[in-house]
């Protein structure tokens, strides 16, 4: 399993048409617990090539996503856990090389805790390049200020050492969790965004699905054994620091990679 904590922000501006807010300050389900998507909204489509899939173009819409319960995966060897913490996560997208784009989105305004924090894994069936292969997006948009916090890209084209390869030809991260520093940030009490998509490739050749789990103001806890950790990179662009951002405006680029 890896673990990142994040202070930094990206000044990427977003164009997003907007559900209804949570009912709290803090995301409702973010565990997916109750078994089902509520209080998250579910979006998707197509995507046959062209800019690359972002998750406010594609509500309203539909795509395959689904609530799944503890155990394996049988296309990484059974070697990893359908579920981070709990007895259900959310699966974004699926198996089926048929264009498809999935995504999830839930709002929340007046965020009280002091972290945002979700894991997440990714399993992918190949790529093609870095611009029109299967992909794991997530984005964290701060709606007060109109900056976008947190992107993380998982592509298998980009970070190939990144994945293990299973006996059927697929590729797959080990659970990952990221907290992201609000307090910290200074951003408590802000309007937040957290989208999450999962994309074919453009061709109808290769598939790709996200877990997604425990999203809320703590990091959740590990249910059971997990997997030995497979090695992973991924790309996270931000500013050094929202202050500094918001006074200078002057963008910076933080490049993180682990193994």
């Amino acid at each position: 399993m890896q673990k990142i904590i994040l202070g930094g922000l990206a000044a990427v501006a977003l164009s997003l048409s907007l559900p209804a807010a949570a009912s709290a300050a803090g995301f409702v389900n973010g565990n997916f617990e109750t078994g089902t998507f509520a209080n998250w909204e579910t979006g998707g489509g197509s995507w046959y090539g062209g800019s690359y899939p972002t998750p406010g173009n594609y509500y309203p819409g539909s795509g395959p996503v689904s609530i799944t319960n503890a155990g394996f995966d049988s296309l990484t060897d059974n070697k990893l856990r359908t579920v981070y913490s709990g007895d259900h996560s959310a699966r974004v997208n699926d198996s089926y090389s048929n264009y498809s784009v999935a995504t999830i989105r839930q709002q929340v305004d007046g965020y009280s805790d002091n972290l945002i924090a979700f894991a997440y894994a990714a399993v992918l069936q190949d790529s093609h390049g870095v611009s029109d292969s299967d992909a794991f997006i997530i984005s964290l948009d701060d709606l007060t200020t109109g900056l976008n916090l947190l992107t993380v890209n998982v592509n298998s084209a980009a970070t190939p050492s990144s994945f293990t390869r299973s006996s059927q030809g697929w590729y797959y991260t080990d659970w990952t969790t990221i907290s992201f520093d609000v307090a910290g940030a200074g951003l408590l009490g802000h309007d937040f965004m957290l989208s999450l998509l999962a994309n074919d490739c453009p061709y109808g050749a290769h598939a790709g699905y996200a877990y997604l789990d425990g999203f809320g103001g703590v990091l959740p806890p590990v249910s059971g054994a997990v997997p030995e950790p497979a090695t992973w990179a991924m790309m996270i662009i931000g500013f050094a620091g929202v202050g500094g951002a918001i006074r200078s405006n002057r963008r910076k680029t933080l490049a993180l990679a682990a193994a």
